[in-house]
């Protein structure tokens, strides 16, 4: 089945652009001019891409209905203002990606490809700590109870999956679980391992002070 990808840009003929280009590379193009356009939707959308200068409600605004709604489903913004405020505002709030206009087609399909393929992994499920993890969902499970986790946080769970026993700096989280770079303060890491552990308190995280964080093997 082909992904779904919701854009929202009011500008008729990049709109258009970038639904063609999408369509080219086999994706589902929902696409509308305003937040007032976007109806009930009958369909699960797996991608958003949101102007964040719109007439009447802004993208950020749309990010933050789509995140009451749903709080994995991956979002990219764009906007014509090349302001690190945006960028940053834009990813705090919970955008997964960032672009300034003008941009290349090519370069939006590609970032929209890499976060499918990131968001939604064709492998077996992980059971950690007791916890069950559902790679193809994006679902975490205690004994059949779903974990009501953020994006950020799944993100955060993963990475330290993949690298259990090594140790991680908080660099390197915030590159991974942030991406693009991020300008402020590495203490965002701490804030957000600490809401993961609240929720999985079974996990065995080692806080390695003045460093980072390593997974246990459990």
């Amino acid at each position: 089945m082909s992904s779904i990808v919701a854009l929202i840009e009011d500008e008729k003929n990049l709109r258009d652009i970038i639904k063609s280009y999408l369509e080219k590379e086999g994706y589902k193009v929902l696409a509308y001019e305003s937040v007032e356009a976007v109806e009930d939707l009958n369909e699960e959308v797996h991608l958003w891409i949101l102007d964040i200068m719109l007439p009447g409600k802004s993208g950020f605004e749309m990010m933050e209905r789509i995140r009451k709604e749903d709080a994995k489903v991956p979002i990219i913004l764009i906007s014509a203002r090349d302001q690190d405020f945006d960028k940053i505002m834009g990813l705090e709030k919970g955008a997964d990606d960032y672009i300034a206009k003008p941009f290349s087609p090519k370069e939006l399909v590609l970032r929209v490809k890499k976060l499918l393929d990131r968001c939604y992994q064709k492998e077996e499920n992980i059971t950690l700590a007791g916890y069950t993890i559902e790679l193809k969902t994006r679902k975490v499970y205690d004994k059949g109870k779903l974990v009501d986790l953020s994006n950020r946080e799944y993100m955060l769970l993963l990475f330290l999956y993949k690298n259990k026993e090594h140790p991680l700096t908080r660099n390197e989280i915030l590159d991974h679980v942030w991406e693009r770079d991020y300008f402020g303060n590495d203490r965002v890491v701490d804030d957000l391992m600490r809401r993961m552990r609240k929720k999985m308190p079974r996990l065995q995280v080692e806080t390695i002070y003045g460093y980072g964080y390593r997974l246990e093997g459990n």
